[in-house]
């Protein structure tokens, strides 16, 4: 573990662990409080007291330098600091009602399951058990303060699937008016194969840099539309893992595809290239209708034999370490150094990591939408960038896709899970409020 990452546990993201009786004796004594940072020192201020647990003013700075850091980053216009201050002490608060919730009501977590989540850590960050300890240790973290704001993550997040999965509510009409505009999508578009080429542009990129990958991007466009061989500028340009096709996708129906793709052809003939660059999360793609073919059926569908690595941000592995980390992976398995299977195993931080990572054969619907998307859009073989979603960031590659026709009851249950994963986020969000709502939260006035 870095230097830097040990730190940002030590002072940012883990949870603040303390008796109601230790919080109410504050007001009266100099205190110096246990958490499972260690101490709140002399100095310091606790901002908010949230149940069981307190959120320390400390804590609330560094979020919300972090957010002014980012807000910078993506070129956003800042909000004045009283607002900003705010956003990052609703943050806090809204993660100590999760996690005192979690503990109050979640599944526990086994120890032999901890100890592999805390030796993943370790090899990870290249680093021997006795060397993590000593690491924690230099940076004034208790070794069993680490491992209990690892299982506190963990049972959150399980808490949480559960619970909002448990609030979703699906009828027989919601699945009638699915299958309908799917019947509607696939008899207005087809199947496609397109071909892209991709200009990747890092997660919170500078205003400098995009402009620097957008001028790539039109440079690229300008030579594919003045005549230039498409798969030959993919094969020097482009970054999407799959050169050795040219940038070809391969043919697949409309529906499967990420709808800003099929926005961006549409009304394109075979061989016809889009006119303008698509922007999205990934960075700029210029993009060529290969195919264009007839209509499948509705229970003729696509199944894909997908495998991944997944990384499960934390306070000491943030997004963007954890998107950095998958990246080298992927140079490593691109480069012969390193097989996929044998990263997954070492280093993924799912139950699919025994079996290399392999997810099997799945249906459409089968994934959340952000995996399923990135997954729908690489060729066979290919490997994507780093993919975040609610469990974390992925590694994907897709070994094989296949046809399969199934049945209406089959499809019905497809449409279920994907009219799911539509609905999770209002969800989730109905959920937190309502856990909020019934929380102790007492906030403290206090000045940074």
């Amino acid at each position: 573990m870095t230097d830097s990452s040990i730190r940002s546990l030590i002072l940012a993201g883990a949870v603040l662990v303390m008796s109601s009786s230790a919080v109410m004796a504050q007001q009266h004594a100099e205190p110096v409080v246990t958490t499972p940072h260690g101490q709140l020192k002399p100095g310091d201020y606790i901002a908010a007291v949230v149940n069981q647990d307190i959120v320390a003013a400390s804590e609330v700075i560094q979020r919300t330098e972090k957010l002014r850091q980012d807000a910078r980053q993506r070129g956003e216009t800042l909000p004045d600091s009283e607002a900003l201050h705010k956003q990052a002490l609703d943050a806090m608060i809204d993660e100590r009602v999760l996690v005192t919730y979690a503990r109050e009501n979640g599944n526990k977590v086994d120890e032999a399951e901890l100890d592999r989540v805390v030796a993943n850590v370790a090899a990870q960050n290249k680093l021997s058990m006795d060397q993590l300890k000593a690491r924690l240790k230099e940076d004034g973290m208790d070794f069993r303060r680490f491992r209990d704001n690892l299982r506190d993550q963990m049972m959150t997040e399980r808490t949480r699937e559960r619970e909002v999965q448990g609030l979703i509510r699906i009828t027989d009409g919601d699945i009638d008016k699915y299958l309908d505009q799917r019947r509607e999508a696939l008899a207005a578009g087809g199947q496609l194969n397109i071909a892209q080429i991709l200009i990747s542009v890092p997660e919170n990129a500078s205003a400098a840099t995009i402009a620097d990958k957008r001028a790539v991007a039109e440079k690229a466009l300008a030579r594919v539309q003045g005549g230039e061989d498409f798969a030959a500028v993919n094969k020097e340009l482009s970054e999407d893992g799959n050169k050795k096709q040219g940038g070809e996708i391969g043919l697949r129906p409309a529906d499967r595809l990420p709808d800003v793709f099929v926005d961006a052809v549409r009304g394109l003939k075979n061989g016809q290239v889009a006119p303008q660059l698509l922007r999205s999360g990934a960075g700029f793609h210029i993009l060529k209708v290969i195919e264009r073919s007839g209509t499948p059926s509705l229970t003729s569908i696509t199944q894909t034999h997908a495998r991944h690595i997944l990384l499960r941000p934390s306070a000491q592995l943030t997004m963007e370490v954890a998107a950095r980390r998958l990246m080298e992976y992927k140079r490593q398995i691109e480069s012969g150094e390193a097989t996929f299977e044998q990263i997954a195993k070492q280093y993924s931080e799912d139950g699919s990591a025994e079996a290399g990572g392999d997810l099997g054969w799945v249906s459409p619907g089968g994934f959340v939408p952000e995996f399923e998307e990135a997954m729908n859009a690489l060729p066979v073989k290919g490997i994507s960038n780093p993919v975040p979603s609610r469990f974390g960031v992925h590694l994907i590659q897709v070994l094989e896709r296949r046809t399969a026709e199934i049945e209406m009851k089959q499809l019905r249950e497809q449409a279920r899970n994907a009219l799911r994963e539509q609905k999770y986020d209002q969800a989730y969000t109905d959920w937190l409020k309502d856990l909020r709502s019934r929380a102790f939260i007492e906030v403290r006035e206090w000045q940074d």
